[in-house]
């Protein structure tokens, strides 16, 4: 009678993880150092104030619990190939191309000067970081993706061949632009089928960072080299080391981009610190990003890298939302202000940790509206988040009556099943 009340389809995600750590004998801290997350992770997991975790942290979680079949713990083989399955751009196959098409003999055409690079990828960072254009009321064209995956091509051959063929000074410089528009592949690549690619863009962006010999370009380069590390849930001590040495080569002194992106590398290793559960180190370093914000002051922020007030109050959402305290997320969301964040894929995102904080504490009427006008702030940045794909279908399919059919008509639009 007991296995079969085991096996019922009735038991939530967290009920089989509980079953399963109790069957294993193991305690919610094992489970928490296993996983490098905090014990409250662990018992977030099992009480359901924190949904069914991405795909790579699934199988990790099965692994630690000594479960070899996923569906133990996820009670249907459909979910981790549909309801978790990642979205993929139309450009992506060009986009793969360009980064494979190495050439080891330079092409004989002229080099596109350092300050044309320079021009094309600045003009490249605001299309990224703009407003979807508008063709009706409901529809959308050229979304950051889109426009990313129409660029990238182009942009990454003439960079490429100009670092190659440029001298001195101006191959530098032509670097640092190659640098940057690795960046911007490893945006477009995110929450795509494409890690291996994701990986190898990092590494080649701080290679030509290094070969730059550009502290700034080295520092650009580590916090999106973060961005990978932490996604892959590896462990924050190496994140923190790297993010450490870039700092110490950045000039002293207050210059605004250098103590933006001195700001950006502490924000980064706070970030990091707080997916792993270490709250103090983590609170620690985000005073260090707050502390650039301001002296920076309200109404600066970085071009490109996006560093300013804004994103660090957004930021501490993230951290809190991964250190499993919605209700402390929830009073900095209360109080953040969009405007200060210039672009509309990070005001997206920041609406769509603020729908997870309200999903943790149960209120999914705020959910559905987050993640709305998430959509509607930027929708490509909605279509390819891991989170948002995730909750969406069990919201089209049970959320409250009054908001069920929008979360069934952005489910439709996002691409997900119900």
């Amino acid at each position: 009678m007991s296995e079969s009340t085991d096996t019922a389809p009735s038991l939530t995600f967290g009920e089989r993880v509980r079953r399963a750590r109790i069957r294993a004998g193991k305690t919610r801290p094992i489970i928490a150092d296993r996983m490098g997350q905090s014990t409250e992770w662990v018992k977030a997991i099992e009480t359901g104030r924190i949904g069914m975790p991405r795909l790579p942290k699934l199988i990790r979680l099965a692994h630690a619990l000594g479960v070899k079949d996923i569906t133990e713990l996820t009670g249907d083989d459909r979910v981790t190939a549909v309801t978790y399955a990642k979205a993929e751009h139309a450009a992506l196959p060009s986009v793969k191309h360009a980064l494979a098409d190495v050439r080891l003999k330079p092409s004989d055409r002229q080099p596109e000067s350092a300050a044309v690079l320079e021009a094309r990828v600045r003009e490249a960072w605001k299309l990224w970081h703009a407003v979807d254009r508008r063709t009706g009321p409901r529809e959308r064209t050229e979304g950051n993706r889109t426009r990313m995956g129409n660029l990238l091509p182009s942009l990454l051959a003439d960079t490429q061949h100009s670092a190659r063929v440029l001298e001195e000074a101006d191959r530098r410089r032509a670097l640092v632009a190659l640098t940057e528009t690795y960046h911007l592949a490893q945006l477009f690549l995110s929450f795509q089928q494409a890690p291996d690619l994701i990986a190898l863009v990092s590494d080649r962006a701080m290679a030509a960072a290094l070969d730059a010999d550009s502290p700034r370009a080295i520092a650009g380069a580590a916090w999106y080299v973060n961005h990978v590390h932490r996604d892959a849930g590896e462990a924050a001590e190496a994140r923190v080391d790297l993010a450490e040495q870039a700092v110490s080569l950045l000039p002293d002194g207050e210059e605004p981009d250098c103590l933006a992106r001195r700001g950006l590398l502490y924000l980064a290793v706070a970030l990091s610190y707080a997916k792993s559960g270490q709250a103090g180190d983590a609170w620690h370093y985000w005073d260090k990003a707050d502390d650039a914000a301001r002296t920076l002051g309200d109404s600066y922020s970085h071009p490109w890298l996006i560093f300013g007030r804004g994103i660090v109050d957004a930021y501490a959402i993230t951290m809190h939302n991964d250190l499993v305290q919605p209700a402390k997320a929830l009073e900095i969301a209360e109080a953040l202000d969009l405007s200060r964040i210039p672009s509309a894929t990070r005001r997206s995102y920041h609406l769509i940790e603020t729908a997870r904080a309200y999903g943790m504490s149960g209120e999914r009427v705020a959910v559905v509206s987050l993640l709305k006008k998430a959509y509607e702030e930027s929708p490509e940045t909605v279509m390819y988040n891991l989170h948002a794909r995730a909750v969406l279908p069990e919201l089209a399919r049970s959320a409250p009556r009054m908001v069920r059919d929008d979360a069934q008509a952005l489910a439709r639009d996002v691409g997900v099943p119900m």
